[in-house]
């Protein structure tokens, strides 16, 4: 049974969600999971997975998904980028894994864009350059097992479907952890209106980074209130943060999204440390049109006015702090492997609405006694 969201333990995020609170509120999104739990023949604990997102579906035919992206911090992988960077467009899924199964899940992403667009692909001299992100699972997974096949990818992208979506120890969020406590896969949506016209911003979070103390949660320093016996100011893991809209926006704009996602975490307290990859990817799923070889010299393309773009900002600021929260608030504790291994808890509900109401961030529903520790 899964655990309550942010929003239904009444946690007052501002903002306006979608039906599902989810990237699957922008139409034609779908996401799939793989995750494996276990251990290896020689006793090696497997706790990673992939997390297949597919800005079009399953549509027969391999249609551009214009994007942008932003890198706040390097220390991580995102495949495809530099045509991302160049083009402004990709086309096909999207999957997320641990740092050390890039590879398999790349070779799995292309055999499944070859297979998907069989219809038109033979003899056109078309060439697959999936996106496929990593954070690093290692305190939770033998990482360096490589665990992770060309099956358990291609399970992810066979099994993608729309409505809720799952969260926290699920697919490639499942062995990480956020703000040292356990963390994961989480999502969020908004809906906005530009004049008059409604559309869903909506991100998809891989979170795997921040530090106990500077954990805050709507402005409340959670993390002070339940801190470890230990404390470091190194934060070694990172980011990978999917923004969805089915707003009409050009590849310069979906980059100026994609850099709002920086905003959106930062909320929740991290300050980017050197060893955070936080890479955020943005598409948009208007303008849907034939690959550029088989289109003709000129087109054209709706947008928005670059001027009335801020309600789209603000919507990814607002939905990419609450999908952190919703991964926390999902993860279920963990074993940690190593020499200090340990359990690595997931966040208190309880313990956390205590705070909150000691701070006056809950409705009168949801106050408690006492005042934190």
């Amino acid at each position: 049974m899964s655990k309550p969201r942010g929003r239904e333990l009444g946690l007052p995020f501002p903002g306006q969600p979608g039906p599902f609170n989810a990237i699957t509120d922008v139409p034609g999104v779908l996401v799939g999971y793989a995750t494996l739990d276990g251990q290896s023949a020689d006793g090696k604990t497997i706790k990673t997975g992939v997390t297949a997102i597919l800005p079009r579906g399953y549509h027969p035919e391999p249609q551009p998904v214009w994007a942008g992206i932003h890198r706040f911090n390097g220390n991580g992988e995102m495949t495809g980028t530099h045509w991302i960077e160049d083009a402004g467009y990709f086309f096909g899924p999207i999957c997320i894994t641990n740092t050390h199964s890039v590879g398999i899940v790349h070779h799995a992403a292309v055999r499944w864009t070859i297979r998907q667009y069989a219809s038109v692909w033979p003899g056109k001299h078309i060439w697959a350059m999936p996106v496929v992100a990593e954070t690093y699972d290692g305190r939770h997974n033998d990482i360096d097992g490589q665990h992770v096949t060309e099956a358990d990818a291609l399970l992810a992208l066979n099994s993608a479907s729309g409505g809720p979506v799952a969260e926290g120890n699920v697919g490639g969020g499942n062995g990480m952890r956020s703000y040292q406590f356990k963390g994961g896969t989480g999502t969020s949506s908004r809906a906005v209106a530009v004049d008059g016209r409604a559309y869903t911003v909506a991100a998809l979070v891989q979170s795997n980074h921040g530090v106990r103390d500077t954990f805050t949660v709507l402005g409340v320093p959670v993390g002070k209130h339940m801190p470890l016996g230990s404390t470091t100011a190194q934060e070694l893991g990172s980011i990978i943060i999917i923004l969805a809209t089915d707003a009409p926006m050009l590849p310069h704009q979906l980059q100026r999204l994609a850099r709002r996602a920086a905003i959106g975490f930062g909320r929740n307290g991290t300050f980017g440390g050197n060893s955070s990859g936080d890479i955020f990817l943005a598409f948009s799923t208007a303008n849907a049109k034939q690959l550029p070889q088989f289109s003709p010299s000129h087109l054209s393309m709706e947008h928005i006015n670059d001027g009335a773009c801020d309600a789209l900002y603000l919507g990814a600021v607002q939905c990419t702090e609450e999908a952190v929260i919703n991964a926390m608030l999902a993860a279920e504790d963990a074993p940690e492997i190593g020499p200090d291994a340990a359990i690595c808890k997931a966040l208190d509900h309880a313990e956390l609405l205590r705070v909150m109401a000691h701070y006056g961030r809950m409705g009168a529903a949801h106050a408690t006694d006492g005042s934190p520790q």
